[in-house]
Protein backbone atom coordinates (compact mmCIF):
# COMPACT_ATOMS: atom_id res chain seq x y z
CA UNK A 1 0.00 0.00 0.00
CA UNK A 2 1.29 3.47 -0.87
CA UNK A 3 2.14 5.29 2.38
CA UNK A 4 3.84 8.48 3.37
CA UNK A 5 6.08 9.00 6.41
CA UNK A 6 6.08 12.39 8.08
CA UNK A 7 8.06 13.73 11.05
CA UNK A 8 6.25 15.82 13.63
CA UNK A 9 7.79 17.60 16.66
CA UNK A 10 6.28 16.75 20.00
CA UNK A 11 4.97 19.63 22.05
CA UNK A 12 6.04 18.29 25.46
CA UNK A 13 8.70 20.51 27.17
CA UNK A 14 10.69 17.49 28.31
CA UNK A 15 10.94 16.17 24.76
CA UNK A 16 11.88 19.29 22.78
CA UNK A 17 13.36 18.48 19.37
CA UNK A 18 12.44 14.83 19.65
CA UNK A 19 10.50 13.61 16.62
CA UNK A 20 7.67 11.13 16.27
CA UNK A 21 7.21 9.22 13.05
CA UNK A 22 3.68 9.65 11.66
CA UNK A 23 2.75 7.18 8.93
CA UNK A 24 -0.08 8.22 6.65
CA UNK A 25 -1.40 7.11 3.31
CA UNK A 26 -0.64 9.06 0.16
CA UNK A 27 -3.42 11.03 -1.52
CA UNK A 28 -4.12 8.15 -3.90
CA UNK A 29 -4.03 5.58 -1.10
CA UNK A 30 -6.36 7.73 0.97
CA UNK A 31 -8.81 8.01 -1.93
CA UNK A 32 -9.04 4.25 -2.37
CA UNK A 33 -9.19 3.60 1.36
CA UNK A 34 -12.16 5.96 1.59
CA UNK A 35 -13.70 4.10 -1.36
CA UNK A 36 -13.19 0.78 0.47
CA UNK A 37 -15.08 2.21 3.46
CA UNK A 38 -18.01 3.08 1.18
CA UNK A 39 -17.88 -0.41 -0.33
CA UNK A 40 -17.84 -2.01 3.11
CA UNK A 41 -20.89 0.05 4.10
CA UNK A 42 -22.92 -1.52 1.31
CA UNK A 43 -21.46 -4.98 2.02
CA UNK A 44 -22.88 -4.60 5.52
CA UNK A 45 -26.20 -3.40 4.10
CA UNK A 46 -26.50 -6.48 1.87
CA UNK A 47 -24.86 -9.06 4.16
CA UNK A 48 -28.12 -10.58 5.47
CA UNK A 49 -29.80 -10.65 2.03
CA UNK A 50 -29.17 -14.32 1.24
CA UNK A 51 -29.73 -15.30 4.89
CA UNK A 52 -33.28 -13.89 5.14
CA UNK A 53 -34.91 -17.08 3.74
CA UNK A 54 -33.05 -19.13 6.38
CA UNK A 55 -34.23 -16.82 9.15
CA UNK A 56 -37.78 -17.09 7.79
CA UNK A 57 -37.55 -20.88 7.71
CA UNK A 58 -35.88 -21.36 11.10
CA UNK A 59 -38.04 -18.91 13.05
CA UNK A 60 -41.24 -19.02 10.92
CA UNK A 61 -41.02 -15.35 9.97
CA UNK A 62 -43.41 -13.64 7.50
CA UNK A 63 -42.04 -11.19 4.89
CA UNK A 64 -43.06 -8.25 7.10
CA UNK A 65 -40.53 -9.36 9.73
CA UNK A 66 -37.67 -10.11 7.33
CA UNK A 67 -38.10 -6.75 5.64
CA UNK A 68 -38.24 -5.16 9.11
CA UNK A 69 -34.79 -6.66 9.79
CA UNK A 70 -33.58 -4.89 6.66
CA UNK A 71 -35.42 -1.66 7.51
CA UNK A 72 -33.96 -1.36 11.02
CA UNK A 73 -30.69 -0.47 9.29
CA UNK A 74 -31.89 2.73 7.55
CA UNK A 75 -34.24 3.58 10.44
CA UNK A 76 -31.28 3.74 12.84
CA UNK A 77 -28.94 5.20 10.24
CA UNK A 78 -31.09 8.27 9.58
CA UNK A 79 -30.99 9.80 13.10
CA UNK A 80 -27.25 9.11 13.24
CA UNK A 81 -26.86 11.09 10.02
CA UNK A 82 -29.07 13.87 11.36
CA UNK A 83 -27.17 14.25 14.63
CA UNK A 84 -23.63 13.43 13.50
CA UNK A 85 -23.75 14.27 9.79
CA UNK A 86 -21.42 17.25 10.23
CA UNK A 87 -19.10 15.66 12.82
CA UNK A 88 -16.30 14.84 10.37
CA UNK A 89 -16.40 18.42 9.05
CA UNK A 90 -15.03 19.42 12.46
CA UNK A 91 -13.04 16.58 14.06
CA UNK A 92 -11.78 15.01 10.83
CA UNK A 93 -12.79 12.27 8.40
CA UNK A 94 -10.42 9.67 9.87
CA UNK A 95 -11.77 9.81 13.44
CA UNK A 96 -15.41 9.49 12.41
CA UNK A 97 -14.70 6.74 9.88
CA UNK A 98 -12.94 4.73 12.60
CA UNK A 99 -15.88 5.19 14.98
CA UNK A 100 -18.22 3.99 12.24
CA UNK A 101 -16.12 0.93 11.45
CA UNK A 102 -16.04 0.00 15.14
CA UNK A 103 -19.86 0.05 15.31
CA UNK A 104 -20.14 -1.82 12.02
CA UNK A 105 -17.77 -4.53 13.28
CA UNK A 106 -19.77 -4.85 16.51
CA UNK A 107 -22.94 -5.33 14.47
CA UNK A 108 -21.33 -8.05 12.39
CA UNK A 109 -20.20 -9.84 15.55
CA UNK A 110 -23.78 -9.67 16.91
CA UNK A 111 -25.03 -11.36 13.72
CA UNK A 112 -22.30 -13.98 13.98
CA UNK A 113 -23.31 -14.85 17.55
CA UNK A 114 -27.08 -14.36 17.16
CA UNK A 115 -29.03 -17.11 19.00
CA UNK A 116 -32.40 -15.48 18.28
CA UNK A 117 -34.17 -12.68 16.44
CA UNK A 118 -33.40 -10.07 19.12
CA UNK A 119 -29.67 -10.34 18.43
CA UNK A 120 -30.32 -9.99 14.70
CA UNK A 121 -32.15 -6.70 15.27
CA UNK A 122 -29.37 -5.48 17.57
CA UNK A 123 -26.75 -6.36 14.97
CA UNK A 124 -28.70 -4.61 12.26
CA UNK A 125 -29.09 -1.49 14.41
CA UNK A 126 -25.34 -1.40 15.11
CA UNK A 127 -24.66 -1.69 11.39
CA UNK A 128 -26.95 1.29 10.84
CA UNK A 129 -24.94 3.29 13.38
CA UNK A 130 -21.69 2.26 11.72
CA UNK A 131 -22.73 3.15 8.21
CA UNK A 132 -24.40 6.36 9.41
CA UNK A 133 -21.11 7.49 10.90
CA UNK A 134 -18.74 6.32 8.17
CA UNK A 135 -20.45 6.73 4.77
CA UNK A 136 -20.71 10.54 4.57
CA UNK A 137 -17.10 11.20 5.71
CA UNK A 138 -15.87 8.50 3.34
CA UNK A 139 -17.69 10.17 0.44
CA UNK A 140 -16.39 13.60 1.47
CA UNK A 141 -12.86 12.19 1.79
CA UNK A 142 -13.05 10.84 -1.76
CA UNK A 143 -13.84 14.35 -2.98
CA UNK A 144 -10.90 15.80 -1.02
CA UNK A 145 -8.39 13.12 -1.97
CA UNK A 146 -9.59 12.88 -5.57
CA UNK A 147 -7.43 15.73 -6.83
CA UNK A 148 -8.60 18.70 -8.86
CA UNK A 149 -11.52 16.75 -10.27
CA UNK A 150 -12.47 15.18 -6.95
CA UNK A 151 -16.14 16.20 -6.99
CA UNK A 152 -16.63 14.59 -10.41
CA UNK A 153 -14.61 11.47 -9.55
CA UNK A 154 -16.34 10.85 -6.23
CA UNK A 155 -19.78 9.98 -7.67
CA UNK A 156 -18.73 7.19 -10.08
CA UNK A 157 -16.04 5.90 -7.70
CA UNK A 158 -18.47 5.72 -4.77
CA UNK A 159 -21.01 3.96 -6.99
CA UNK A 160 -18.42 1.44 -8.18
CA UNK A 161 -17.14 0.85 -4.64
CA UNK A 162 -20.60 0.33 -3.19
CA UNK A 163 -21.49 -1.95 -6.09
CA UNK A 164 -18.41 -4.04 -5.34
CA UNK A 165 -19.54 -4.30 -1.72
CA UNK A 166 -23.03 -5.39 -2.80
CA UNK A 167 -21.66 -7.97 -5.22
CA UNK A 168 -19.27 -9.48 -2.69
CA UNK A 169 -21.99 -9.60 -0.04
CA UNK A 170 -24.36 -11.60 -2.24
CA UNK A 171 -21.79 -13.81 -4.02
CA UNK A 172 -19.64 -14.62 -0.99
CA UNK A 173 -22.69 -14.82 1.27
CA UNK A 174 -24.57 -17.07 -1.15
CA UNK A 175 -21.61 -19.43 -1.51
CA UNK A 176 -21.10 -19.67 2.26
CA UNK A 177 -24.81 -20.20 2.93
CA UNK A 178 -25.10 -22.93 0.30
CA UNK A 179 -21.82 -24.80 0.65
CA UNK A 180 -20.10 -23.92 3.96
CA UNK A 181 -20.89 -24.92 7.55
CA UNK A 182 -22.78 -22.57 9.86
CA UNK A 183 -24.82 -20.88 7.08
CA UNK A 184 -26.47 -18.46 9.51
CA UNK A 185 -23.16 -17.19 10.90
CA UNK A 186 -20.06 -17.72 8.78
CA UNK A 187 -20.67 -14.93 6.28
CA UNK A 188 -20.81 -12.43 9.16
CA UNK A 189 -17.48 -13.59 10.56
CA UNK A 190 -15.99 -13.04 7.11
CA UNK A 191 -17.49 -9.54 7.13
CA UNK A 192 -15.97 -8.94 10.58
CA UNK A 193 -12.51 -9.87 9.30
CA UNK A 194 -12.88 -7.55 6.29
CA UNK A 195 -14.01 -4.72 8.59
CA UNK A 196 -10.86 -5.13 10.70
CA UNK A 197 -8.67 -5.03 7.59
CA UNK A 198 -10.35 -1.86 6.29
CA UNK A 199 -10.07 -0.36 9.77
CA UNK A 200 -6.30 -0.87 9.75
CA UNK A 201 -6.06 0.98 6.42
CA UNK A 202 -8.39 3.75 7.65
CA UNK A 203 -6.16 4.24 10.70
CA UNK A 204 -3.44 5.39 8.28
CA UNK A 205 -5.60 8.13 6.74
CA UNK A 206 -4.46 11.72 7.38
CA UNK A 207 -5.97 12.97 10.63
CA UNK A 208 -7.26 16.19 9.07
CA UNK A 209 -7.87 17.77 5.66
CA UNK A 210 -7.78 21.38 4.55
CA UNK A 211 -11.53 21.47 3.93
CA UNK A 212 -12.62 21.02 7.55
CA UNK A 213 -14.53 23.66 9.50
CA UNK A 214 -13.00 25.68 12.31
CA UNK A 215 -14.39 25.82 15.84
CA UNK A 216 -15.96 23.28 18.21
CA UNK A 217 -18.45 20.68 17.04
CA UNK A 218 -22.11 20.90 17.87
CA UNK A 219 -24.99 18.88 16.44
CA UNK A 220 -26.45 20.57 13.39
CA UNK A 221 -29.15 19.33 11.07
CA UNK A 222 -27.90 18.23 7.65
CA UNK A 223 -28.30 21.18 5.35
CA UNK A 224 -29.51 21.89 1.86
CA UNK A 225 -27.08 24.29 0.12
CA UNK A 226 -28.35 27.81 -0.50
CA UNK A 227 -26.87 27.86 -3.97
CA UNK A 228 -27.58 25.08 -6.44
CA UNK A 229 -30.75 23.88 -4.74
CA UNK A 230 -32.28 22.46 -7.90
CA UNK A 231 -29.15 20.36 -8.41
CA UNK A 232 -29.33 19.17 -4.80
CA UNK A 233 -33.03 18.26 -5.09
CA UNK A 234 -32.53 16.43 -8.40
CA UNK A 235 -29.51 14.59 -7.02
CA UNK A 236 -31.29 13.61 -3.82
CA UNK A 237 -34.25 12.27 -5.78
CA UNK A 238 -31.87 10.22 -7.92
CA UNK A 239 -30.12 8.77 -4.87
CA UNK A 240 -33.50 8.06 -3.23
CA UNK A 241 -34.87 6.28 -6.29
CA UNK A 242 -31.74 4.14 -6.46
CA UNK A 243 -31.96 3.24 -2.77
CA UNK A 244 -35.67 2.41 -3.03
CA UNK A 245 -34.94 0.12 -5.96
CA UNK A 246 -32.10 -1.41 -3.98
CA UNK A 247 -34.56 -2.18 -1.17
CA UNK A 248 -36.54 -4.40 -3.56
CA UNK A 249 -33.52 -6.53 -4.45
CA UNK A 250 -31.80 -6.54 -1.04
CA UNK A 251 -34.83 -6.97 1.23
CA UNK A 252 -36.90 -9.24 -1.01
CA UNK A 253 -34.58 -10.46 -3.77
CA UNK A 254 -33.77 -13.86 -2.25
CA UNK A 255 -37.43 -14.48 -1.43
CA UNK A 256 -38.49 -13.41 -4.93
CA UNK A 257 -36.01 -15.92 -6.32
CA UNK A 258 -37.35 -18.72 -4.11
CA UNK A 259 -41.10 -18.06 -4.13
CA UNK A 260 -41.73 -16.48 -7.54
CA UNK A 261 -38.85 -17.60 -9.75
CA UNK A 262 -38.71 -20.90 -7.80
CA UNK A 263 -34.97 -21.22 -7.39
CA UNK A 264 -33.85 -23.07 -4.22
CA UNK A 265 -30.06 -22.64 -4.48
CA UNK A 266 -28.77 -19.82 -2.27
CA UNK A 267 -25.55 -19.45 -4.25
CA UNK A 268 -27.43 -19.16 -7.56
CA UNK A 269 -29.87 -16.68 -6.03
CA UNK A 270 -27.02 -14.61 -4.58
CA UNK A 271 -25.14 -14.72 -7.87
CA UNK A 272 -28.18 -13.48 -9.79
CA UNK A 273 -28.75 -10.65 -7.33
CA UNK A 274 -25.04 -9.83 -7.57
CA UNK A 275 -25.42 -9.37 -11.33
CA UNK A 276 -27.23 -6.15 -10.52
CA UNK A 277 -24.33 -5.01 -8.34
CA UNK A 278 -21.72 -5.99 -10.94
CA UNK A 279 -23.65 -4.06 -13.56
CA UNK A 280 -23.80 -1.06 -11.23
CA UNK A 281 -20.01 -1.07 -10.91
CA UNK A 282 -19.33 -1.58 -14.61
CA UNK A 283 -21.78 1.10 -15.71
CA UNK A 284 -20.51 3.55 -13.08
CA UNK A 285 -16.94 3.20 -14.36
CA UNK A 286 -17.93 3.22 -18.04
CA UNK A 287 -20.14 6.31 -17.60
CA UNK A 288 -17.77 8.29 -15.38
CA UNK A 289 -17.36 10.90 -18.11
CA UNK A 290 -21.11 11.34 -18.57
CA UNK A 291 -22.42 14.61 -17.06
CA UNK A 292 -24.35 14.08 -13.84
CA UNK A 293 -27.58 15.61 -15.20
CA UNK A 294 -27.53 13.28 -18.18
CA UNK A 295 -27.01 10.27 -15.90
CA UNK A 296 -30.01 11.28 -13.79
CA UNK A 297 -32.01 11.61 -17.02
CA UNK A 298 -31.11 8.20 -18.51
CA UNK A 299 -31.09 6.22 -15.26
CA UNK A 300 -34.85 6.38 -14.52
CA UNK A 301 -35.66 5.17 -18.03
CA UNK A 302 -33.54 2.05 -17.51
CA UNK A 303 -35.09 1.58 -14.06
CA UNK A 304 -38.57 1.50 -15.64
CA UNK A 305 -37.51 -1.36 -17.91
CA UNK A 306 -35.60 -3.22 -15.20
CA UNK A 307 -38.36 -3.19 -12.62
CA UNK A 308 -40.91 -4.04 -15.30
CA UNK A 309 -38.88 -7.15 -16.10
CA UNK A 310 -38.89 -8.04 -12.39
CA UNK A 311 -42.70 -8.00 -12.35
CA UNK A 312 -42.72 -10.19 -15.50
CA UNK A 313 -40.25 -12.60 -13.86
CA UNK A 314 -42.64 -13.09 -10.96
CA UNK A 315 -45.71 -13.53 -13.14
CA UNK A 316 -44.04 -16.00 -15.52
CA UNK A 317 -41.75 -17.68 -12.95
CA UNK A 318 -38.99 -16.85 -15.39
CA UNK A 319 -35.33 -17.09 -14.40
CA UNK A 320 -34.15 -15.37 -17.64
CA UNK A 321 -36.46 -12.41 -16.95
CA UNK A 322 -35.10 -12.22 -13.37
CA UNK A 323 -31.54 -12.16 -14.71
CA UNK A 324 -32.43 -9.51 -17.30
CA UNK A 325 -34.12 -7.45 -14.60
CA UNK A 326 -30.98 -7.56 -12.43
CA UNK A 327 -28.84 -6.36 -15.34
CA UNK A 328 -31.07 -3.54 -16.58
CA UNK A 329 -32.11 -2.35 -13.11
CA UNK A 330 -28.43 -2.35 -12.10
CA UNK A 331 -27.60 -0.02 -14.98
CA UNK A 332 -30.45 2.29 -13.97
CA UNK A 333 -29.32 2.27 -10.34
CA UNK A 334 -25.75 3.13 -11.33
CA UNK A 335 -26.73 6.17 -13.37
CA UNK A 336 -29.30 7.45 -10.87
CA UNK A 337 -26.96 7.06 -7.89
CA UNK A 338 -23.70 8.27 -9.44
CA UNK A 339 -25.41 11.13 -11.26
CA UNK A 340 -27.43 12.05 -8.18
CA UNK A 341 -24.38 11.97 -5.91
CA UNK A 342 -22.45 14.00 -8.47
CA UNK A 343 -25.10 16.73 -8.39
CA UNK A 344 -25.16 16.71 -4.58
CA UNK A 345 -21.37 16.89 -4.10
CA UNK A 346 -21.07 19.64 -6.71
CA UNK A 347 -23.68 21.72 -4.87
CA UNK A 348 -21.99 21.30 -1.46
CA UNK A 349 -19.98 24.20 0.06
CA UNK A 350 -16.38 23.24 0.79
CA UNK A 351 -16.42 23.49 4.59
CA UNK A 352 -19.84 21.86 5.00
CA UNK A 353 -19.44 19.06 2.47
CA UNK A 354 -20.22 16.14 4.79
CA UNK A 355 -23.28 17.93 6.16
CA UNK A 356 -24.78 18.43 2.69
CA UNK A 357 -23.95 14.87 1.60
CA UNK A 358 -25.54 13.62 4.84
CA UNK A 359 -28.74 15.52 3.98
CA UNK A 360 -29.03 13.61 0.71
CA UNK A 361 -28.31 10.30 2.42
CA UNK A 362 -30.93 11.06 5.11
CA UNK A 363 -33.64 11.39 2.47
CA UNK A 364 -32.38 8.37 0.53
CA UNK A 365 -32.31 6.07 3.53
CA UNK A 366 -35.69 7.26 4.78
CA UNK A 367 -37.14 6.38 1.40
CA UNK A 368 -35.39 3.01 1.51
CA UNK A 369 -36.79 2.23 4.97
CA UNK A 370 -40.34 3.15 3.95
CA UNK A 371 -40.02 1.12 0.73
CA UNK A 372 -38.75 -1.97 2.55
CA UNK A 373 -41.36 -1.85 5.32
CA UNK A 374 -44.19 -1.05 2.94
CA UNK A 375 -43.31 -3.86 0.54
CA UNK A 376 -42.96 -6.29 3.45
CA UNK A 377 -46.37 -5.45 4.90
CA UNK A 378 -48.04 -5.72 1.49
CA UNK A 379 -46.25 -9.00 0.72
CA UNK A 380 -47.42 -10.46 4.05
CA UNK A 381 -51.05 -9.40 3.61
CA UNK A 382 -51.51 -9.72 -0.15
CA UNK A 383 -48.61 -11.72 -1.52
CA UNK A 384 -45.15 -10.99 -2.88
CA UNK A 385 -46.24 -10.53 -6.49
CA UNK A 386 -48.88 -7.97 -5.55
CA UNK A 387 -46.30 -6.09 -3.49
CA UNK A 388 -44.08 -5.80 -6.56
CA UNK A 389 -46.91 -4.71 -8.83
CA UNK A 390 -48.02 -2.03 -6.37
CA UNK A 391 -44.61 -0.86 -5.16
CA UNK A 392 -42.69 -0.67 -8.41
CA UNK A 393 -44.68 2.27 -9.93
CA UNK A 394 -44.29 4.27 -6.70
CA UNK A 395 -40.53 3.75 -6.70
CA UNK A 396 -40.30 4.77 -10.33
CA UNK A 397 -42.02 8.09 -9.58
CA UNK A 398 -38.92 9.12 -7.60
CA UNK A 399 -36.67 8.50 -10.57
CA UNK A 400 -38.98 10.38 -12.90
CA UNK A 401 -39.01 13.25 -10.39
CA UNK A 402 -35.20 13.38 -10.52
CA UNK A 403 -35.35 13.45 -14.31
CA UNK A 404 -37.86 16.31 -14.34
CA UNK A 405 -36.06 18.47 -11.75
CA UNK A 406 -32.65 17.89 -13.32
CA UNK A 407 -33.92 19.15 -16.67
CA UNK A 408 -36.13 21.98 -15.42
CA UNK A 409 -35.23 25.25 -17.20
CA UNK A 410 -35.13 27.23 -13.94
CA UNK A 411 -32.37 25.09 -12.41
CA UNK A 412 -29.30 26.81 -10.99
CA UNK A 413 -26.16 25.88 -12.96
CA UNK A 414 -23.48 23.92 -11.09
CA UNK A 415 -20.25 22.31 -12.17
CA UNK A 416 -21.64 18.81 -12.81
Amino acid sequence: MDIRIQHAKLAKPTQVDRKAVVVTLSQRGSFWTAASVAGLALWASAAPTVVYPLYAQQWALPPAVTTAIFAVYPIVLVPVLIVFGNLSDVIGRRAVILLGLAALGAGSVAFGLAPDLTWVFIGRALMGVGVGLSLSPATAAMVEFGGRDGARRAGPATTAATATGLALATIVGGALVQYAPEPLRLSFWVLTAITVAVGVAAFLLPRHTRDESAGPWRPRLPRMPRAGRSAFVAGTLGVSAAYAMGAVFLALGAQIARELVRSDNAFVDGAIISLSAVTIGVVAVAARGVPARRSVTIGPLLAVVGLGLLVVAGLAHSLPAFIASSLVAGAGYALMFSGGLGLVTASAPTHHRASVISAAYVVGYLVQAVAALGLGVIATSSGLQFALELGVPVILLLGIGALVVANAPQRVPVAA
